[in-house]
């Protein structure tokens, strides 16, 4: 008696160029064993969409609008533990990786990739596998540990807009001497002359 054929793998795509999502998703669709059965242009529709469908694996890029593609794997890993997520991106730095692994996420590769060896991918993460492109896996190790503890990281990313001090106190919660010594501290941890130039050093390696 022949078995009966597996259900094909459920995949959420979120990427907010609606040109590659829709090319991948065209792609993806020609895999017999693939379907895609959401899409998504920002973080917090790719939640929406990840609830309202249920997806098998989630296809997350790295930055999107409202919420980055580690925020989104985050909340998935508590609301949908049995939703695998790969994320691809276009700025694979080292930070962003062990963030994203932090995060419970089971893939991590650049959008360099070809959507034959995505598929692959998919299905490795699909069971329960983890797949990291080498390279990125490689330029992280080289870079070792972000120095910034959680706060100053945090204080950091807020001041990334060229917001003042005050501003950043009352969206942190701090008060602004504190806010002062977390800039002053993250910059001396990253040789930088100013909270600017730490912004920059920072984002550079992926530690905000």
């Amino acid at each position: 008696m022949t078995p009966a054929p597996r259900p094909p793998v459920r995949l959420l795509l979120a990427d907010d160029e609606h040109l590659i999502r829709g090319a991948l998703a065209t792609l993806l669709s020609l895999e017999d064993d693939l379907l895609v059965v959401a899409e998504a242009a920002s973080g917090p529709e790719a939640l929406a969409m990840a609830r309202a469908h249920v997806p098998d694996v989630a296809v997350l890029d790295l930055q999107m609008p409202g919420a980055d593609g580690v925020k989104v794997a985050t909340s998935l890993r508590t609301e949908l533990p049995g939703c695998r997520v790969l994320i691809v991106t276009s700025h694979g730095r080292p930070g962003h990786l062990k963030r994203a692994l932090a995060a419970g996420v089971r893939g991590f590769v650049p959008k360099t990739v070809s959507a034959q060896h995505l598929a692959e991918i998919i299905r490795t993460v699909h069971a329960g596998n983890r797949y990291v492109d080498p390279e990125l896996a490689a330029d992280a190790i080289a870079a070792g540990d972000s120095p910034l503890t959680a706060r100053e990281a945090e204080v950091l990313e807020l001041a990334a807009d060229g917001a003042p001090v005050a501003e950043i106190a009352e969206r942190a919660a701090l008060s602004q001497g504190t806010v002062r010594n977390y800039l002053s501290s993250a910059a001396t941890k990253l040789g930088a002359e100013n909270r600017h130039a730490a912004v920059r050093l920072a984002r550079e390696r992926g530690w905000v």
